[in-house]
């Protein structure tokens, strides 16, 4: 099979259908293909692997600071495992893999440096040009912040269209956009909890947002956005759980205890509101019922060898549970786009939200982390006070251009809040000593 016939088996269903029509694989700035054979979805993976942006993630915090330790998992090595995970779950219900994969790789894009601490921090500093959320940054760099292509010069903008002669970013497909989009709203546009913090676009780039929503019901995800969305909770909760472990933050036998339970519940249920101690309970007792739980770890070969089996057993738990579920619910065939909604057990997402609570509960919630995080805070807040104060001193040169060509305080803000967002923990330290500290 060449090039070209393997990339119409996988656009292509069994009974000659095509899952992914014109409009998914559109671009938001239409432009030829380079080389014959390769699906709009593997140029999409392609474009989002070779980014500054996904690069940056490797010193950026996802729950033990880069510089902290030898080892840590980094937002990058997190994003890698939400891909892998993501593909073969998405592949296994019809999805197309590279676009699944794509999406996994882009989803936290946009978290800043510091990790959830400079998201807050960050909103706090962004409040006048409409706040900071992790989500609808990794919109805006995969739309306008990283430079892969421009729209053509002239011409009058429109509610829809890109404004002439700027970055419209990786110019992804459409399909490969809406599926990197977890929340598909503004903020306070949560379809059922108001209230909500999370959000997936700002005000400034909804042009492209209505593009890539064009004619999808409000609120409503993709297929895809949904395969990624689980396959993050299983990629963080399951390794955050593994590196509490090896760090000696998290110790089995405490599990077990009434007082621990309590307390750990307490935290679970910020995930599964609604769900009672006595149903984490029951997650947590099916979980350590399983000949693969861990009872102990010392660190030596073998617990390590045991830890990654149960690792791969968690993850292989929680992917089937949905695969079943998925397929009870919706049949045979390919699950693609509106087509379909994924299915997690209740069940499993306690299970799932019992584990994200260890690693807070063990790992974040630690008194020298508390002390590092209001630090963090610290920094990002007054980053963002000097580079405002002082601009166009300490601004990069893509920021620059941005903040020059603001029409507004509220634009020049934004330009500012996007440099500090694209830094890495050590690099927004560095400039902090440079541009506060030393000063």
């Amino acid at each position: 099979m060449d090039d070209t016939e393997q990339a119409t088996a996988v656009r292509t269903g069994a009974d000659g259908t095509a899952p992914y029509d014109v409009a998914a694989e559109a671009r938001w700035v239409p432009e030829p293909d380079k080389r014959p054979g390769r699906t709009a979805f593997q140029r999409d993976r392609a474009r989002v692997l070779h980014s500054a942006a996904l690069r940056r993630l490797a010193g950026t915090t996802q729950v033990v600071a880069p510089m902290l330790s030898d080892f840590p998992r980094t937002r990058l090595t997190h994003s890698l495992e939400c891909a892998q995970v993501g593909r073969e779950l998405g592949a296994a219900l019809g999805c197309d893999p590279d676009l699944v994969e794509a999406a996994c790789l882009a989803h936290d894009l946009g978290h800043p440096p510091f990790g959830h601490t400079g998201e807050e921090a960050l909103d706090v500093a962004a409040a006048a040009c409409g706040g900071f959320e992790g989500n609808a940054q990794s919109l805006r760099i995969l739309t306008r912040l990283e430079p892969k292509r421009f729209a053509p010069p002239g011409g009058p903008p429109t509610r829809l269209a890109p404004w002439p002669g700027r970055s419209v970013g990786l110019n992804l497909t459409r399909a490969a956009l809406d599926a990197a989009t977890k929340y598909p709203w503004t903020r306070g546009g949560h379809p059922t909890e108001p209230r909500s913090s999370k959000y997936g676009v700002y005000a400034e780039d909804l042009p492209v947002f209505r593009w890539v929503r064009a004619a999808v019901p409000p609120g409503r995800r993709c297929f895809e956005a949904t395969v990624m969305d689980w396959s993050d909770d299983v990629a963080y909760s399951v390794h955050d759980l593994e590196d509490g472990l090896h760090a000696g933050h998290v110790d089995p036998a405490a599990l077990t205890g009434r007082a621990e339970r309590a307390e750990l519940f307490a935290v679970a249920a910020r995930y599964a509101p609604g769900a009672s101690a006595d149903e984490f309970g029951e997650a947590l007792d099916r979980l350590q019922a399983q000949e693969w739980w861990p009872r102990s770890y010392d660190g030596s070969a073998r617990d390590r060898a045991r830890l990654k089996d149960t690792t791969s057993q968690l993850i292989g738990r929680f992917c089937l549970a949905a695969e079943r579920a998925t397929r009870e619910r919706h049949g045979p065939g390919r699950l693609t786009r509106y087509r379909a909604e994924l299915v997690v057990p209740y069940g499993v997402r306690l299970e799932c939200a019992v584990l994200k609570a260890v690693a807070v509960r063990y790992v974040m919630q630690r008194a020298d982390q508390a002390e590092l995080r209001s630090r963090q805070r610290v920094v990002i807040a007054e980053l963002a006070e000097v580079l405002l104060r002082d601009a166009p001193h300490g601004l990069d040169p893509v920021f620059l251009a941005m903040f020059e060509e603001a029409g507004d305080d509220r634009s020049r803000l934004r330009a500012v809040v996007d440099q500090i967002a694209s830094l890495t923990d050590a690099s927004a330290l560095a400039l902090h000593r440079t541009l506060v500290q030393e000063r």
